[in-house]
């Protein structure tokens, strides 16, 4: 399937242009006539004409001039350097002979007395010359030790400074430039990676200059195509070096940084980038300039998701040449540990590419460079968060209500509305490249380009990458372990860890799997939440390639996977990057419904979530889920016994003996869905969450009220349709009067999940567990958290409301334990009395009118009335007159002292609802 409509433009992009390749081979500018000397002669040679050079240049004064004279002197004497490049670093010929080129070069800078006469006349056919014999500086010697490392940058140096101060250089000139340091650079990357070799201390240097002199001939000449054709060829020969894939990200986000800024103009947001990594873009660089050479550079590591395959990287002729020893008996691949790193240099490739869709979205923030591919320190994340004590009426901006209006809205922005609590010490993996813990991600900027737009550009490397060693296969499976979508060109995904196909493996036959672990895992979230991210970009009324789409449902089946397939870091990124994607109109998004369902139902119910810890801030996570979950609420109401267009398996029903191929209803999703909003709630310790479920649960009970009252209105008025005939699992078992009066007080661990089912099968049944839930945390765990109290008295307030009918003992249960939490709120010392506490009695009080209000037989009761009075006295007077220990105190005897007068005001108004009532 197609994934990108510049796919099959990359594979051609130079292929009418000749490759230099062949050249830089067959080049014999690094040779001299001493080679063809025995080797006592040449260096004997070399030592005696080289030194005498070399110290006049350490001991020269100014206005000394050189030693040499004449065109044949220099041409002479420059045989010998080049050969005196090739000797041994036990003495200092080497050195003098790089101290001369150093010098000698910068006559295309700024001419001394020190270089001779004719290099400063014909400067630009000299150093063309010297820059083919530096070649060989630069070949591994069998000792090198530091002395070749001082002497190469000693010459990557003045090579920089040649590129960037020079202004009379040659085009010849910059093509000599490039090919010397595509040639250096292929000499010494190219091989096998020796730990503490040459090739390991000079790879970043090395890339880094040949990418900066790279812009710098863009803009004083452009490379022609062959040039870029050698490039990128060369470059894929390098790519098991870290370095290579670092330098190309900060480079091509320099540009992109560049790009936007005249492509999408300064509405746009800014694609912010180290100020060093934007000093590699010359200034004098024009915008046409900047595209080309952004377009091309983007292509320079040719397909980033090669570094996924070792059979790729280790095919090249250098690592061929090293897998073979004399006797042509292959060597253990554990000899090359450099092909060990390949899994975090994908990961690093993958996490540049997620950096630069980002920019084009306009969600992006400063790169964080450091963020390593390993886990999250479990040690570094702090427990608690910490909690918003302003009183409710100062507080300018709350994350979340339980407002019912607030949350349908919210359902859409919930992913970008509340902040983050936890921060780790240091960036997850599967955290957004440009994004740090603690700030929320941003909203895609209104002139983003369009979601086709993006993926023809970076689709077809995100798809593979998120495919990354999962097999399909034809046909459906259908064990019990696995979920499956049976359409009629129905797929199985199979995820065969990180070892590579038969086929693959057989193409390179040195190759063995068995010698890298199951850890490619890291690169293939970051693509799958990069396209995560795409797709949750999309504009209204935006179209969508049916390709692009069926793909990515594809990618969601796979990542999504529970069972025997489950890949932690891809679900966990999956989950991350997808709370707005059921709010996005996507053709076709209701085929992962299930498959997102039952992920939910793995990642919400589990407390600890240790599987997940190691890749992820599980607060991050639970956060995601239940922004997912909410958007997922409201589908069984609105769909209702609408059918979903592809076929789903029976498992989706949560009804073991339904048939498979069995069509399934939005409606029969619902009770899975309470479920998971049940537990959710059961296990939440954050307070922003916490809150987020508290306002999921007053709309899904007012919902059901309300879609119940239309079912009996409609079959009152001899309606054909009624939405919970298919919907109610027991039909009239359950009635709304008696709902919740078989309500066990057995923990939901202990009890049947029928049982469980059946709570939640009608909105009397939904009202009296949330009620249950509540009430029971609210004088437990809750009652000292500010921010959770409010929102559940505020949830209870709107229980109160819904006009279902239930028994009055529940009715009872709510205000008995808002009484509780007035009185265990005034009975807290002295000192931790603040105006957040008493505002957080001023509410119980507002909740308990709101109850009082709504359900004025309460009040009939008397023991109901008597408990009522009693708070309401506690909040006037500061106690009661009768406690269980003490006899009776008259209110004539005791000395008014309430908690604060707002309280006292609170229970006053309280105390008017009573009499209010007592009087109509």
């Amino acid at each position: 399937m197609s994934a990108g409509l510049s796919a099959q433009h990359r594979g051609t992009m130079y292929s009418e242009w000749r490759s230099l390749h062949l050249v830089i081979q067959n080049d014999q500018g690094n040779t001299s006539v001493l080679h063809s000397y025995p080797e006592n002669v040449g260096r004997e040679v070399a030592n005696a004409v080289v030194r005498p050079l070399g110290q006049a240049l350490i001991t020269s004064s100014v206005g000394s001039e050189s030693l040499l004279k004449t065109d044949k002197e220099v041409k002479w004497t420059m045989e010998v350097v080049c050969y005196g490049l090739t000797l041994p670093l036990d003495g200092d010929t080497v050195k003098y002979c790089v101290d001369v080129y150093t010098d000698w070069i910068m006559a295309l800078v700024l001419p001394k007395d020190s270089i001779p006469l004719p290099v400063i006349k014909e400067p630009n056919l000299y150093v063309q010359s010297i820059l083919k014999h530096l070649q060989n500086l630069f070949v591994p010697r069998p000792d090198p030790g530091s002395s070749q490392i001082r002497l190469c940058l000693q010459v990557l140096k003045a090579v920089q400074k040649l590129a960037h101060e020079s202004t009379i250089m040659a085009r010849e000139t910059w093509e000599v430039l490039l090919l010397f340091l595509l040639q250096i650079n292929d000499t010494l990357l190219a091989a096998p990676t020796v730990q503490g070799g040459i090739a390991e201390n000079l790879a970043e240097k090395l890339i880094g200059v040949l990418f900066e002199v790279w812009l710098l001939a863009c803009t004083r000449c452009f490379p022609t195509p062959p040039y870029w054709k050698t490039a990128k060829e060369m470059v894929a020969n390098w790519r098991h070096h870290p370095a290579v894939v670092e330098q190309w990200s900060k480079v091509i986000c320099a540009l992109t940084s560049r790009l936007l800024r005249f492509t999408y103009g300064p509405s746009f947001p800014p694609f912010k980038i180290p100020d060093e990594d934007a000093g590699l873009i010359p200034l004098e660089m024009d915008n046409e300039c900047v595209a080309q050479t952004w377009f091309r550079f983007l292509h320079m590591l040719s397909n980033p998701v090669d570094l996924s395959n070792p059979a790729i990287i280790s095919s090249t002729p250098k690592f061929q040449e090293q897998f073979l020893n004399v006797s042509g008996m292959t060597q253990e691949l554990n000899q090359y540990p450099c092909l060990k790193h390949l899994p975090q240099i994908f990961f690093r490739a993958m996490r540049g590419i997620s950096c630069l869709v980002d920019a084009f979205l306009g969600i992006s923030r400063p790169r964080s460079d450091s963020a390593p591919p390993t886990p999250v320190n479990r040690l570094s994340m702090p427990q608690n968060t910490a909690t918003n004590t302003t009183p409710p009426h100062n507080r300018r901006h709350r994350a979340v209500t339980v407002n019912k209006v607030t949350m349908k809205t919210s359902t859409v922005t919930t992913a970008h509305a509340s902040k983050v609590q936890h921060q780790p010490s240091s960036t997850s993996p599967l955290s957004s490249p440009n994004q740090t813990s603690s700030e929320p991600r941003p909203l895609p900027a209104p002139r983003r380009p369009k979601v086709n737009s993006i993926l023809n550009l970076f689709g077809s490397w995100l798809f593979d990458a998120a495919f990354v060693h999962c097999k399909l296969h034809n046909g459906i499976n259908r064990d019990s372990s696995m979920t499956a979508i049976a359409t009629q060109a129905s797929v199985e995904f199979r995820r065969k860890g990180s070892q590579m196909s038969t086929d693959t493996m057989a193409s390179n036959p040195m190759f063995d799997a068995s010698e890298f672990p199951d850890n490619y895992e890291a690169g293939r979230a970051e693509a799958c939440g990069t396209l995560c991210r795409i797709f949750c970009s999309k504009k209204t009324g935006e179209e969508i390639l049916p390709a692009y789409l069926s793909r990515f449902y594809m990618l969601l089946i796979q990542g999504l996977q529970i069972a025997d397939f489950v890949c932690h870091p891809v679900l966990a990124s999956v989950i991350l990057n997808s709370p707005p994607l059921f709010c996005c109109d996507l053709k076709g998004i209701d085929v992962v419904v299930p498959y997102f369902i039952s992920a939910l139902e793995t990642i919400l119910p589990d407390r600890e979530l240790s599987k997940f810890k190691i890749y992820v801030n599980p607060t991050e996570l639970r956060r995601a889920s239940i922004n997912i979950l909410l958007s997922l609420l409201p589908l069984p109401h609105h769909f209702g016994t609408i059918k979903s267009e592809v076929v789903l398996e029976g498992k989706f029903s949560n009804d073991d003996g339904s048939a498979y191929d069995k069509p399934v209803t939005f409606l029969s999703l619902k009770l899975r869905l309470v479920n998971i909003l049940i537990g959710a709630l059961q296990t939440e310790t954050d307070p922003n969450n916490t809150q987020m479920i508290l306002g999921a649960m007053l709309n899904i009970v007012q919902d059901s009220a309300l879609l119940e009252a239309i079912g009996c209105q409609m079959e009152t008025n001899g309606g054909e349709n009624n939405l919970f005939k298919s919907h109610s699992r027991t039909n009239s078992s359950i009635s709304t009067a008696s709902g919740g009066s078989t309500e066990p007080t057995t923990p939901d661990s202990e009890r049947p999940a029928q049982a469980l089912l059946r709570d939640y099968d009608t909105a009397a049944g939904l009202l009296i567990r949330s009620i249950h839930l509540v009430t029971q945390r609210l004088n437990s765990q809750w009652r000292q958290d500010m921010s959770i109290s409010l929102a559940a008295l505020e949830l209870l307030s709107g229980l109160a409301k819904v006009k279902v009918v239930v028994d009055p003992s529940d009715r009872r249960r709510a205000i008995s334990s808002v009484c509780s939490y007035i009185v265990y709120q005034c009975s807290r010392p002295a000192p931790l009395h603040s105006r957040d506490l008493h505002s957080m009695i001023v509410a119980a009080f507002q909740c308990l009118c709101v109850w009082l209000t709504e359900h004025p037989d309460m009040l009939d009761e008397k023991d109901c009335l008597k408990e009522v009075l009693e708070i309401v006295e506690l909040g006037i007077s500061g106690s009661k007159s009768k406690n269980s220990e003490q006899e009776v105190k008259y209110k004539g005897d005791k000395e008014p002292n309430p908690a604060s007068m707002r309280v006292k005001d609170a229970a006053e108004a309280t105390l008017t609802c009573i009499v209010a009532d007592r009087t109509d």
